[in-house]
């Protein structure tokens, strides 16, 4: 399905360039994918279909991309951390969301402040800082309605004590957060300084409204509108 997506920017006049940004997502999507075989497919297709989405429109050519998957469990690890240039998994964690995202699935999600909710999308790291939940990673979100009030909101990677498998034997989930993606304390420092400065991460859920509307996921529409504005 993704695949057939991305294919259709190879009509009209810019064809030939397209069609070789088509071909190469492909080929890291798929090498991605064997690298974190405990992943879904279909939720990597996607995290490298937007992040070539933005570096085409702008955001900078990233080293390493981090995936989110919110559809599952926060008693599995959920977040992956790959190197884009070797196609290598580096990190394969476990992720909190925001305490009024769910119990221990995730399933609202929010770009109010206030709200206690993860967001959805695709963010941009900035710089890291020391801060209340020390060693932390902002975090720019890059769509509009989505995510892109995450600084304002303070939504940043950081360690937290609550990320830890052995509470889900006690209370059935890992512990939540006020919104960010927070990560086990033991290797939050070495995630985040793989991330900072540039990078992309990818948070994903099955929701339709923003699978149907984000811009990161329609490349090819954008692609159509700028080869039908080109031939007038």
């Amino acid at each position: 399905m993704f695949r057939n997506l991305r294919l259709a920017l190879c009509f009209g006049a810019l064809a030939a360039a397209h069609c070789a940004l088509a071909e190469s997502t492909d080929t890291l999507a798929r090498g991605l994918a064997r690298a974190a075989p405990d992943a879904n497919p279909k939720v990597i297709d996607l995290a490298v279909a937007a992040s070539e989405c933005a570096n085409a429109h702008g955001a900078g050519i990233p080293e390493r991309l981090a995936v989110i998957d919110y559809s599952l469990p926060s008693t599995a690890p959920r977040l992956w951390v790959f190197d884009l240039r070797q196609r290598t998994l580096l990190y394969e964690e476990l992720v909190a969301h925001g305490r009024n995202s769910g119990d221990n699935y995730a399933t609202h999600f929010s770009n109010l402040p206030g709200s206690l909710q993860s967001s959805l999308g695709l963010f941009r790291t900035l710089g890291t800082y020391q801060g209340q939940n020390g060693y932390s990673l902002r975090l720019d979100g890059l769509e509009s309605g989505v995510n892109d009030r995450a600084l304002e909101r303070a939504i940043v990677m950081h360690g937290a004590p609550y990320v830890n498998a052995g509470l889900s034997h006690s209370q059935g989930r890992i512990g939540r957060s006020w919104g960010c993606p927070a990560l086990s304390s033991g290797v939050a420092r070495r995630v985040i300084d793989s991330l900072k400065g540039g990078q992309l991460v990818f948070s994903y859920y099955p929701d339709q409204d923003w699978l149907a509307t984000s811009r990161y996921l329609h490349c090819a529409d954008r692609v159509a509108q700028a080869d039908k504005a080109a031939r007038g």
